[in-house]
């Protein structure tokens, strides 16, 4: 998915269907949605009628110049429409690519389960479109995942780069947090038996589908606001540009010289004074963040939860698999008073053959490692790990009929098991665990029988490059959280480590749930990432919740953005996609306000210079002609939109400051560029027209 959603920004499948658009959207109906764009849509109407008038050898001035004016309003209607149906078709583009993913294919459904196995259990074949909720089918090696479901029975490898991009193969078992398959996959081994947990047409494909559908977004609160801000600015400048044509009319009469101001130079100043430049690209710059929050293979089911992710100022992390890669390693193995640390790896690594989990295939490598190795010589039998006794290993009898007894786990599980042996844990094992525990890792007794050995320290191991992620985070004055369930001592050590602000030990769902409503009753907004069932009521509660694709249903449908990848620390990339979506929109609207100082200086002098001579002095870009000057604001003011086009689909890059040196920042280059380019960009203009005899 993500190479055929990489299109590049003027790529001509984008490009071509856009233009067409661009006209299709001429409809009243649909330039009624942006009012300012509005107020140029009747401009371009009127001025074109003058046009028509003019013609017919009644105009108020030459047909030529009130036809000029008129076919650049056009063009500043027709260049805001192509910006809003390019970042259209970009978020068309990559809905066309989800859909590429819909095939029709037939399942194996039970018709009447009869037992609670039901793998061997009799199916029928059944088109996926007549699956319903609730229906239960079977899955087998190469078949496709007809529609959305959780494993009930079995374990195998799901191919779900269809989906997220990752040719990597995961693992999908019935129970826990890794039971949820989506439509569009498919099974590459084993079987699973699912039980399908929406309708068709309700799938997590279809509401990605719906979702990316740039021309169904809803407008965000800051767009909202904005807007309202926007039509105000255009209310007053309608107001004082209609107040002007009386005010000429007089001020002729009584100075009984001059001309009075023609109405298509009112609509000119009209359309160059109001904010046309942002309110021809607020619309792109919306559908836009949705479509980069795509390209980074997040899926947010409105724009409201992208904008709030710029405004976040509490980040509640998972420490597991977000800030240490979420296995603990073990780095060393710390032996007791007169046992060699060799005696103490061999006995550590022999009772973790058997011990297929990453912590205990972690204790062989160490031991490799170190040189360690040594062949097992006689029978084994495995002893597993219980919740019960904490602690696993292996039996070993030996070639004169007796039988080691080792045993690896939790220090007060080893303790109780070597006293009840009649043996005892030395002090310095003791010491040696609480040294462990208090740098924040693990510590695992070994045990040969009633012979404590040592220690194997098990550390999380934080993620490279984390701590300056945080640092960063830092400097956004976002506060990060890291939760565990981890005790509080472990917990503070961990923390210490990768630099938060804060951490919750011991965490509950409620604990999460009661610790985000109180930053939320204090006004703040909190983003959390989560992938399991326990997570799904603080998802639900969090103003920003980015479940992983990899976890449960619960979890995805509590969240407001989906990561496709599952990488819990994507929610720091979706923060600063959210700051560059807000400072984008302020970029732009910084730019626009400012741009209209020039056109003061440019239409101003031109309409009223026959009246008032003194205006002449404002005429500092010495333009060539009233005609000139009016015309040249015009054409600037629509090529500046075609222009910024490319800043309104990328954005602005975020960079990590305080919000008094953005502001600055934003001012210097948005306002400050703002207020020379059109100085620069209408004289250039009124050169060439007046080069051209154009004007």
């Amino acid at each position: 998915m993500k190479t055929k959603t990489s299109l590049t920004l003027l790529d001509p499948v984008l490009v071509m269907p856009a233009i067409r658009a661009s006209f299709a959207k001429l409809k009243p109906s649909m330039q009624w949605r942006n009012p300012v764009m509005f107020v140029v849509y009747i401009g371009s109407i009127l001025t074109t009628l003058l046009g028509l008038q003019a013609l017919q050898g009644k105009g108020e001035a030459s047909a030529g110049f009130i036809f000029a004016v008129a076919l650049w309003l056009w063009f500043t209607v027709l260049f805001a429409n192509f910006a809003e149906a390019l970042a259209e078709g970009r978020s068309k583009a990559q809905a066309a690519s989800l859909r590429s993913l819909k095939k029709s294919t037939w399942a194996k459904k039970y018709k009447e389960p009869v037992s609670k196995v039901f793998h061997g259990t009799a199916w029928l074949p059944e088109q996926a479109e007549n699956l319903r909720k609730g229906d239960v089918v079977i899955v087998e090696t190469g078949d496709m995942v007809p529609l959305d479901g959780e494993v009930i029975e079995g374990v195998a490898s799901v191919d779900e780069s269809a989906i997220t991009g990752e040719s990597a193969p995961v693992v999908r078992e019935s129970g826990g947090d890794f039971s949820a398959v989506t439509g569009g996959t498919r099974v590459l081994s084993d079987w699973l038996v699912l039980r399908i947990t929406v309708n068709p047409g309700e799938s997590f494909l279809d509401r990605m589908i719906s979702m990316v559908e740039g021309a169904k977004r809803q407008k965000t609160p800051n767009e909202i606001a904005l807007t309202i801000l926007l039509v105000a600015l255009t209310i007053v400048f309608l107001v004082v540009t209609v107040t002007l044509l009386p005010y000429s009319v007089f001020s002729v009469e009584a100075a009984k010289a001059g001309t009075a101001v023609s109405l298509t130079a009112l609509v000119a100043l009209l359309v160059c004074l109001i904010p046309t430049t942002i309110g021809g690209l607020l619309s792109a710059v919306g559908v836009a963040g949705m479509s980069r929050m795509m390209q980074a293979n997040v899926i947010a089911t409105s724009g409201r939860a992208v904008e709030a992710a710029g405004d976040v100022d509490v980040l509640m992390l998972d420490k597991t698999g977000t800030i240490t890669h979420g296995n603990r390693q073990a780095t060393s193995f710390l032996n007791a008073p007169g046992v060699t640390q060799r005696q103490l790896g061999i006995c550590a690594m022999q009772a973790s053959l058997a011990d297929e989990t990453p912590e205990g295939r972690s204790v062989v490598s160490l031991a490799e490692k170190l040189g360690f190795r040594q062949a097992v010589v006689g029978s084994t039998t495995e002893v597993a790990f219980t919740a019960q006794t904490r602690m696993s290993g292996i039996d070993l009898t030996q070639a004169d009929g007796s039988v080691r007894q080792l045993r690896k786990g939790a220090v007060d599980a080893i303790r109780k098991y070597v006293e009840d042996l009649g043996g005892k844990v030395p002090a310095e094992v003791i010491r040696a665990a609480d040294e462990v525990a208090r740098r924040g890792s693990t510590p695992l007794a070994v045990a040969d029988g009633h012979t404590v050995l040592g220690v194997v320290e098990l550390k999380d191991i934080v993620k490279a490059g984390i701590k300056e992620r945080f640092a960063e985070l830092r400097r956004m004055g976002i506060k990060t959280i890291m939760i565990t369930g981890d005790n509080k001592l472990t917990a503070a050590a961990i923390a210490a480590e990768a630099g938060v602000d804060d951490f919750l030990a011991e965490a509950t769902p409620e604990d999460k749930l009661k610790l985000i409503r109180q930053y939320q009753a204090e006004g703040r907004l909190v983003a959390m990432t989560g992938d399991g069932t326990n997570d799904a009521p603080a998802l639900a509660q969090a103003d920003v919740a980015v479940a992983m694709n990899s976890g449960t249903q619960a979890a995805k449908e509590a969240g407001n953005m989906v990561d496709l990848d599952s990488n819990p620390t994507k929610l720091l990339e979706i923060v600063e996609t959210g700051k560059a979506l807000l400072m984008t929109r302020g970029s732009l609207t910084t730019f626009s306000i400012a741009n209209d100082v020039a056109k003061y200086f440019a239409i101003i002098p031109a309409i009223f210079v026959t009246t008032y001579p003194q205006l002449a002095a404002l005429n500092v870009m010495q333009l060539g002609s009233p005609s000139s000057a009016i015309l040249s604001a015009v054409i600037f003011n629509a090529l500046i939109i075609i222009f910024l086009i490319p800043l309104a689909l990328k954005g602005v890059k975020y960079r990590a400051m305080g919000a008094a040196t953005l502001l600055r920042r934003n001012l210097l280059i948005y306002g400050v560029g703002g207020l020379i380019v059109p100085f620069i960009g209408i004289k250039a203009i009124d050169l060439l027209l007046v080069a051209a005899h154009l004007a």
